[in-house]
C-alpha cells in the first residue's frame, strides 16, 4: 500500500513538473521577447529634433541671409519644417515686397511680410524632403523690402536704404522629425552615433572609467574624450566622464568605456575574450542593454594608453568598418602634426558670387590658439568680374573677423584680371582661429527699369588668392591665453594632471571639463598628458604644466603651495580669505570655486592652473569656466573667483611687462624677402672684401719683386 501510494504520488509529481515548466519557459521567453520589442519600439519610434537660428539682420532693398544647419546619416527624415520668426520695417509695402526661401539653392517658398504693432510674426512652411542633403545644408532667406509706394508700372524703386530692413530672430528654427536606423555594430557606425547631434542633444553619450582610476586609465581617457570632444558639433555641450556602475551611466545609448581588463565589470568581460588580446590593447563595439559601448581595454597600462590616442583620431576611427580592432605597439594611431603653413590659400578651386549689389565670401583660417597674427603678414587676392557693372558704384572690400583693412573700386579695364594686395593691420590682436571675408558690391548701371536676375551680375575669387601668414607665440602665463600653456601649437604641452586620492563623481566631471575645451583647442592626439595623485613632488612635476584640482584638504599640491596662490585659504577655515584686489566673508570663501594661473612652483619656466574651492561641488564649478569656448570670455586676468548666483570675478595680479620695441633682427628674420636681400648683400660684401685682399697681396708681390 506505502509503494502504490508513493508511486502514485511520484507520478502526481511528474505531472505537476511537466504542467509548470512549460508555463515557465513560455513566460521567460515573452519576458524577453518583451524587452526586444520594447528596444525595437524604441529606435522605431519617432523622434524630433531642432536646429535654432542665429539672429540676422538684413538691410538692403534686396538682401540675403544664409544659415547651416546638419543632418544626421543615420536619420531617415520623415518631416522638416521651418519656424520663422521676423519683422519688418514698418515703411513695407505689401504689395510690393516678398521673401524667398530657398534649401540648398532650390527656392520652396514665397510670402509677402506681414507688418503690424505685434512684435514678431510667426510663419510655419513644411521643406520639401528631395531638397535636403545627408550632411551640411543651407537655408537661404532672400527679402526684397521696397518702402517706396509705386505711382505707375515703371517706376523704379529705391532698393538701397536703411529703411528697408527684415529681422530674422534667433527663436526661429528648424524642426526635424526623424526614425534611426539600428546601429550596424560597428567602430565606425558607433562613433557616428556617439557623436550625432541628437546624441549629444540629449545628454546620452559619455566617457566611462572604473571607480578608482589608475593613471594610465585616466590618461588613455583623456586622450578619447580630447578626440570626441573635437569632433562634437555642439562644442557648448560636455562630454560626461563618469565611473563604471554609476546610475546615470544606464541612461546614456552610447559610452566609450575605459578600463584595464581587471577592472572591467563582470558583464562585459563575458562579451570579450581576454585570450584574443594576447599582450595586446582592444577596441570593441558591445550592447549592453539598450546601450551600445565601445570598450578601450588590456592587460597593459602602455597599449591602454595607445589604444585611447587611437580613439581620439577622428580619421582611423572613421575606417574601422568593424566590430574590433587590436593595437600594439607598431599600430599607427598619431594624427598628423599641425603645420604652421606661412602661405594659406583662400579657396582650393575658387569661388563664384552672383547677384547684384552687396554679397559675401568667407573663409575660415585655422591657427593654434597660442598663436597670433605677427606683422608682416599680407593678403594677396585674386579675382575677375562682370563687365556690365556701374563701375562708378561697384567694389571690393576685405575683412579679417568683421574688421574692414582694404578696399578697392573695380573698373572696367581690370574686370577680366583685377588683383588686390592688403597688409595685415599689426593692431588687430588675432590669435587663433579666423575669418576672412570677401564682399563685392556689385552695382548695376540703371538708366530705366530692369528686371532683377539671379545670375547677373557676377564676381569670382581666383585659387591663386593667398595668405601669407606670419605668426608668434603668444607665451603670457595669462588666462586670457588659455589654453595655453597646456595646448601649445595644437598638441599637448606635457600636461601633468594632480588629482585628490579620493575620486568622486565632482572629480570626474571636473576632468570632463577641462579636457573637453583642450580637446577642442588639440589638433592632435600627441603631446603628453600624465595623472599623478597628491603625494607628487619636484621630480615628477618638474618641467610639467600642472593642473592640480582639488581643495586645500583633499590635495597636498594646492596645500603645499597654498602661500604661492592669489586667493589663498585660511588654514583654519579652509576657505579663502581676502586679499589685495577682493574682500571676502569667512562664509563667502566657503562657497566659491577658484581658478588660478601661477608660475610652476616646481619650475619658474612652466605654469600651474589651480582648480580649487572649498569642497568638491565648488572647484567643479570653477572648472564650468574653462569648460566651453562660449564662456571663454570670462576668464581672463590670472585668477577667478566664481560663484553659484552665476558670479565671476576675474583679476590681474601679475604687473604687465613694458611693451618689447620690435628689433631690426626680428623684422629682418619676419620677412622672407628682405632676409634674401640681406643675404645676397653679404655675399657681395664678403666677395667684394675677399677681391680686395687678392688684389692687396697680388699688389705687395708685383712690389717685392720690383725692389
Amino acid at each position: 500500500m506505502n509503494k502504490r501510494l508513493l508511486l502514485t504520488a511520484l507520478i502526481a509529481l511528474q505531472l505537476f513538473v511537466a504542467m509548470i515548466a512549460p508555463a515557465s519557459a513560455e513566460q521567460s521567453v515573452t519576458t524577453v521577447t518583451s524587452e526586444n520589442e520594447n528596444a525595437i519600439a524604441n529606435a522605431n519610434a519617432t523622434k524630433t529634433y531642432g536646429s535654432n537660428l542665429a539672429n540676422a539682420s538684413m538691410m538692403g532693398g534686396f538682401a540675403t541671409s544664409q544659415q547651416y544647419f546638419q543632418l544626421e546619416s543615420y536619420w531617415n527624415v520623415e518631416m522638416v519644417d521651418l519656424y520663422l520668426d521676423y519683422k519688418a520695417t514698418p515703411l513695407t509695402q505689401d504689395e510690393s515686397s516678398s521673401v524667398t526661401l530657398l534649401m540648398n539653392g532650390k527656392p520652396f517658398h514665397s510670402f509677402r511680410p506681414e507688418v503690424n504693432d505685434q512684435e514678431k510674426q510667426h510663419l510655419t512652411v513644411n521643406v520639401p524632403l528631395e531638397f535636403l542633403l545627408e550632411g551640411s545644408n543651407l537655408l537661404t532667406v532672400q527679402g526684397n523690402i521696397q518702402t517706396v509706394k509705386p505711382g505707375s508700372e515703371l517706376v523704379c524703386w529705391a532698393t538701397d536704404t536703411k529703411n528697408s530692413w527684415l529681422q530674422l530672430f534667433d527663436s526661429s528654427r528648424i524642426a526635424l522629425q526623424y526614425k534611426t536606423k539600428p546601429m550596424e555594430g560597428t567602430i565606425r557606425d558607433f562613433n557616428v552615433h556617439f557623436k550625432g547631434l541628437d546624441t549629444v542633444n540629449d545628454g546620452k553619450n559619455a566617457i566611462v572609467v572604473p571607480t578608482d582610476s589608475v593613471p594610465a586609465e585616466l590618461e588613455a581617457a583623456a586622450y578619447a574624450l580630447s578626440g570626441l570632444a573635437k569632433a562634437n558639433p555642439l562644442k557648448q555641450n560636455v562630454v560626461p566622464l563618469l565611473e563604471l556602475g554609476a546610475d546615470s551611466v544606464k541612461s546614456k545609448s552610447a559610452i566609450v568605456v575605459v578600463a584595464l581588463y581587471d577592472h572591467l565589470p563582470d558583464d562585459i568581460k563575458k562579451l570579450i575574450t581576454r585570450e584574443s588580446m594576447q599582450g595586446k590593447a582592444l577596441i570593441q563595439v558591445v550592447q549592453l542593454g539598450n546601450t551600445s559601448a565601445l570598450v578601450i581595454t588590456s592587460d597593459d597600462a602602455e597599449l591602454l594608453v595607445r589604444a585611447g590616442r587611437l580613439a581620439a583620431n577622428q580619421s582611423l576611427l572613421q575606417q574601422l568598418d568593424r566590430a574590433s580592432k587590436l593595437v600594439d605597439a607598431s599600430t599607427e594611431v598619431e594624427t598628423p602634426a599641425v603645420e604652421i603653413s606661412k602661405n594659406v590659400k583662400l579657396t582650393e578651386t575658387g569661388d563664384q558670387l552672383t547677384g547684384a549689389r552687396h554679397r559675401e565670401q568667407v573663409y575660415f583660417v585655422s591657427m593654434p590658439g597660442n598663436r597670433s597674427i605677427a606683422d608682416a603678414s599680407k593678403l594677396s587676392l585674386d579675382f575677375r568680374y562682370a563687365k556690365n557693372l556701374d563701375f562708378d558704384r561697384s567694389m571690393v572690400t576685405v575683412y579679417i573677423n568683421d574688421t574692414p583693412i582694404g578696399s578697392k573700386k573695380l573698373s572696367m579695364e581690370m574686370a577680366d584680371r583685377d588683383h588686390m594686395a592688403l597688409q595685415v593691420p599689426k593692431n588687430l590682436n588675432i590669435s587663433g582661429n579666423f575669418s576672412v571675408k570677401v564682399a563685392f558690391d556689385l552695382e548695376m548701371t540703371n538708366p530705366g527699369c530692369i528686371e532683377e536676375q539671379d545670375q547677373m551680375p557676377w564676381a569670382f575669387v581666383d585659387k591663386e588668392s593667398m595668405l601669407q601668414l606670419h605668426t608668434k607665440d603668444r607665451a603670457d602665463l595669462l588666462l586670457d591665453n588659455y589654453p595655453y600653456p597646456f595646448v601649445r601649437d595644437g598638441s599637448y604641452n606635457q600636461v601633468a594632471v594632480v588629482l585628490p586620492k579620493d575620486k568622486d563623481a565632482y572629480l570626474y566631471q571636473s576632468l570632463a571639463n577641462v579636457f573637453n575645451l583642450l580637446g577642442q583647442f588639440a589638433q592632435t592626439n600627441t603631446g603628453d598628458i600624465q595623472f599623478y595623485s597628491d603625494e607628487a613632488g619636484e621630480k615628477e612635476l618638474s618641467g610639467k604644466q600642472i593642473i592640480a584640482i582639488g581643495s586645500y584638504e583633499n590635495n597636498r599640491v594646492i596645500q603645499s603651495n597654498n602661500e604661492s596662490l592669489y586667493f589663498r585659504f585660511d588654514s583654519n577655515s579652509k576657505g579663502f580669505h581676502s586679499n589685495e584686489k577682493m574682500s571676502i566673508d569667512i562664509d563667502y570663501g566657503k562657497r566659491v570655486g577658484s581658478l588660478q594661473l601661477i608660475n610652476s612652483p616646481y619650475d619658474d619656466r612652466n605654469g600651474m592652473l589651480a582648480v580649487t574651492g572649498y569642497s568638491p561641488e565648488y572647484y567643479e564649478l570653477a572648472s564650468q569656466l574653462v569648460s566651453t569656448e562660449g564662456l571663454l570670455w570670462k576668464v581672463y586676468g590670472d585668477g577667478v573667483i566664481t560663484d553659484k548666483d552665476g558670479a565671476v570675478r576675474p583679476f590681474r595680479f601679475k604687473e604687465a611687462a613694458a611693451p618689447e620695441s620690435p628689433s631690426v633682427i626680428s623684422d629682418i628674420m619676419d620677412r622672407s624677402d628682405v632676409l634674401s636681400f640681406m643675404v645676397i648683400l653679404v655675399l657681395v660684401l664678403l666677395f667684394v672684401l675677399v677681391s680686395l685682399i687678392l688684389m692687396i697681396r697680388k699688389y705687395r708681390k708685383k712690389r717685392g719683386n720690383v725692389e
